[in-house]
């Protein structure tokens, strides 16, 4: 069971590459081309244990599952076309009959995939309310995706919303979660479990690729950075930081990407000062020592300058 934790606050705060998207697409289109048993034998979802959580893999992006006497509760879905894997997964490596609570850190298709078999089921699914607004409407994303993304059905929607921090009490432990405005899209949500010293951190940061921001949609390069100060400042050198996508991080890691993101976002302010453009940007490549390590910054650079463009927009 799930409850409001007594005394927590809620307090208002003053995507994925083209080409991996594409591949993971294709492969959930033709999931759902066959019947449920084929998709489910054709979806290879992996389970890592984390003490006290369970990482899957496999899913569309990382997802994370917590243990409950009254069902499990799930960080991020997956794609639909691998729910039913993903939630067999979950219930054969948690013990539980069912899925009590799924959170979707942000929007995006690979986090909210179990949305609809949770809704029917009579799970919570607990999000941000910019989260819902994107959900509940047809959305044109910056990221990857080549067609509007349509609303997910009434029972997919999530049930339960927050605005800003807080936090619920989940079979004995308080689960922390905290508002990231304008960081991947405009409604993140990062979700901390100090107990087990780990943090699912959504789609603001990658261990393996560059984590693009959706800047059509209220993302932009100052969120990020911000988003990565508020990171920083809860984890400690060895907590495991679970991102949408790639290896477990840690909180050492989180600092890194931290200052990162901070030399680049003066490096940009410079851009814009010398009236360059985002083409410019990517020609400057300002984050070329990177490339080995995330890859070809290309989109990311280009997209960072443009969210610049839009939020300094004079009034």
């Amino acid at each position: 069971m799930v409850r409001q934790c007594e005394g927590a606050k809620e307090r208002i705060l003053t995507p994925l590459p083209r080409r991996r998207f594409l591949r993971v697409g294709a492969a959930a289109l033709g999931g759902a081309l066959l019947p449920a048993s084929s998709a489910i034998a054709q979806t290879r979802i992996t389970a890592v244990d984390l003490g006290g959580a369970t990482l899957f893999e496999g899913a569309g992006c990382n997802v994370l599952a917590l243990a409950g006497p009254d069902g499990a509760l799930m960080i991020d879905g997956g794609l639909a076309a691998n729910a039913a894997a993903l939630i067999d997964a979950v219930r054969k490596a948690s013990g539980a009959a069912r899925i009590n609570t799924l959170i979707n850190t942000h929007w995006h298709p690979e986090q909210t995939g179990s949305n609809e078999a949770v809704g029917k089921a009579g799970g919570i699914i607990l999000a941000h309310e910019k989260t819902k607004t994107m959900l509940s409407n047809t959305v044109y994303s910056a990221i990857g995706f080549t067609e509007r993304v349509r609303p997910l059905p009434q029972v997919a929607r999530p049930t339960k919303t927050v605005r800003g921090d807080g936090s619920i009490e989940f079979a004995g432990l308080r689960i922390d979660y905290g508002y990231m405005p304008a960081a991947h899209t405009d409604g993140d949500l990062y979700i901390h479990v100090p107990t087990l010293n780990l943090v699912a951190a959504g789609g603001v940061v990658s261990s393996a690729e560059w984590p693009l921001l959706d800047y059509k949609n209220g993302a932009w390069l100052g969120g990020r950075v911000r988003a990565l100060e508020r990171l920083a400042t809860i984890v400690k050198p060895d907590t495991r930081v679970v991102p949408a996508v790639g290896r477990v991080m840690t909180g050492k890691e989180i600092v890194r990407h931290r200052d990162m993101y901070q030399t680049l976002f003066t490096t940009m302010i410079g851009y814009l000062n010398m009236g360059l453009g985002p083409e410019d940007a990517v020609q400057r490549n300002p984050l070329k020592e990177y490339q080995s390590e995330f890859g070809d910054p290309s989109a990311f650079t280009y997209g960072a300058l443009r969210s610049m463009m839009i939020a300094y927009v004079p009034d």
